[in-house]
């Protein structure tokens, strides 16, 4: 027989065991076409060409091409000879890296501490298979990399102070700005010789800067970025105080309170914006934003209330001017005149939203209601405000029969004022700002009530620092809320024109009450307070709660 019959007889008796032996002998024997039980002859068997496999009609794993067909059930019990994996070594050695490569290679942080005995096992490899094994990765240890972050950490507190420093100074600036003026008023009048209608053009021109820089804000801004506006308001001022210190003629007087509202416009709407759009603890740092204003405020008077009483009145704008020089020293070396988000950046601030819609800023600003009802509150607080601090320095010498020392009155308002921005943070947290501005407002015109209708001048001297307490806290809650309810992309830009629109108040109430007062006499200003207070509650009940996205 043949090799391949062989092997087809073998792999029959392997498939189908011994007891069938018979019958392949049977199927071996037989020839195509041939039935079951005829054999072939012995020529017929020797006759390998005349026997054709694939003619029977037989399985096709019987006719498969392997000379050994085995079953699974017997390939499952096969155990190899040798195990398939020798043992070996934990570590293995990689081929060499180009030098291209090593040089971009890096430095991967891992929790895992490195072992020192890898570098003994990959020495002992080297040695043994006499190559150069390619460099393994080596583990940053976690205390280095916790002190990167630590380090990165206290690089940006110390910026974000630095830059939250800056904008407090200027607000100071702004706040002793204000607050010069009050003492000072009745030393102007008597100096140039004018009424109260005529000195409260002051008033008007300051506002008249104010709501040119706070309309200009957006369009230099963009144009120059944050810093350069910031540093532009401060040289205004600078130039200001150059103007007041000699006493020039009371127009030139006039148009230096117009440079000065412009410059502190750009700064009021930079330093609003820049620390409303900061993450943490927004609320907080606005309201020492603002204390920082009422605390310049209040020390104003305690030194205009002294020069006031002298000849040359007004050298107290020497003072003025020395501090003017410091705050733009301060802002040009602390924000560098970059932008904004670059600033930011540098505190570990991340960078405000982008608009996506292609109109112009002053077009999505003015389309948003909450922004005029803002404004429109804005317009009130800031005009009681000024008008309180300005005029009842006044108020209190004719109506009261103070002395000069009436002054100290308005350091008063204006130390409550600081005072109540700070400390009662708590309080606006525990019963929610919204309800506390509401409370806040209806207290004040009860205690405004009180000075209208005692006529008392310790009673109306302590209802007025009361007041002043109570008002201090309205502001940056307003500016929170903006914060809250207004698209990020446009808080500087909406800050800036809510100011300028309030610092038209800070002239509309004042022109109003020397108009009032020249007719009726001072004694009008406490029923116009009274009512622009009530006014300003019934606005903050109307303005919405919540924002509207400008897409």
């Amino acid at each position: 027989m043949s090799p391949p019959r062989e092997a087809l007889r073998v792999s029959l008796e392997q498939d189908v065991g011994e007891s069938q032996k018979a019958d392949i002998d049977e199927v071996m024997n037989m020839r195509p076409g041939t039935p079951m039980g005829s054999k072939l002859s012995t020529s017929e068997l020797g006759d390998e060409s005349a026997v054709d496999t694939s003619a029977y009609h037989l399985p096709s794993f019987l006719t498969a091409p392997s000379t050994r067909v085995r079953r699974r059930s017997e390939l499952a019990f096969t155990r190899p000879s040798k195990p398939l994996f020798e043992d070996r070594a934990d570590t293995f050695e990689l081929p060499a890296l180009a030098s291209h490569v090593l040089e971009r290679s890096r430095t991967i942080p891992d929790n895992v501490p490195e072992e020192p005995e890898l570098d003994k096992v990959d020495s002992e490899l080297a040695a043994s298979s006499g190559t150069t094994p390619a460099p393994s990765l080596h583990y940053a240890d976690d205390d280095n990399l916790n002190q990167t972050s630590a380090a990165q950490r206290a690089r940006y507190r110390h910026f974000g102070r630095l830059h939250f420093f800056a904008c407090c100074w200027c607000f100071f600036l702004e706040g002793w700005n204000d607050g010069s003026t009050g003492p000072l008023l009745p030393a102007i009048q008597k100096h140039y010789n004018v009424g109260f209608a005529v000195v409260s053009m002051i008033f008007v021109l300051n506002c008249v800067g104010f709501v040119t820089g706070a309309t200009a804000n957006v369009h230099l801004s963009d144009k120059f970025g944050f810093g350069k506006v910031m540093v532009l308001g401060s040289l205004c001022q600078i130039v200001t105080y150059a103007m007041q210190a000699p006493a020039p003629p009371f127009p030139v007087m006039v148009i230096s309170y117009g440079i000065a509202g412009f410059g502190i416009a750009l700064q009021n709407a930079g330093a609003n914006g820049f620390v409303g759009s900061l993450k943490k603890n927004t609320g907080t740092k606005l309201c020492f934003l603002h204390g920082s204003y009422g605390f310049g405020a209040f020390a104003a008077p305690l030194a205009a209330t002294q020069f006031a009483e002298m000849s040359h009145w007004s050298y107290h704008y020497f003072i003025s001017l020395g501090i003017a020089v410091s705050n733009a020293a301060v802002l040009a070396a602390v924000f560098r005149l970059r932008t904004q988000d670059e600033a930011m950046a540098e505190a570990g601030e991340a960078a405000g939203e982008v608009g996506t819609e292609q109109a112009s800023k002053y077009r999505q600003i003015l389309g948003l209601k909450v922004v005029h009802f803002l404004a429109l509150w804005s317009l009130i607080y800031v005009g009681v405000e000024v008008t309180l601090g300005g005029w009842i320095v006044t108020f209190i010498i004719r109506e009261r029969q103070g002395g000069p020392s009436a002054g100290y009155i308005s350091s008063g308002f204006f130390g409550g004022l600081t005072l109540g921005r700070i400390a009662l943070i708590w309080l606006n947290r525990k019963i929610g700002e919204q309800r506390a501005l509401f409370v806040y407002s209806l207290i004040c015109i009860g205690l405004e009530v009180t000075v209208w209708a005692v006529p008392s001048l310790i009673e109306n001297a302590v209802a007025v620092s009361f007041i002043g307490l109570l008002m201090g806290p309205m502001y940056p809650i307003l500016v929170n809320h903006a914060q809250n309810v207004l698209p990020r992309w446009l808080l500087t830009g909406s800050i800036g024109w809510i100011a300028g629109i309030g610092q038209a108040g800070s002239a509309i109430l004042p022109l109003i009450t020397g108009v009032l007062a020249s007719k009726f006499g001072i004694g009008s200003l406490q029923p116009l307070v009274v009512a622009m207070m009530s006014t300003m509650t019934v606005i903050w009940v109307l303005i919405p709660k919540t924002q509207r996205r400008v897409d």
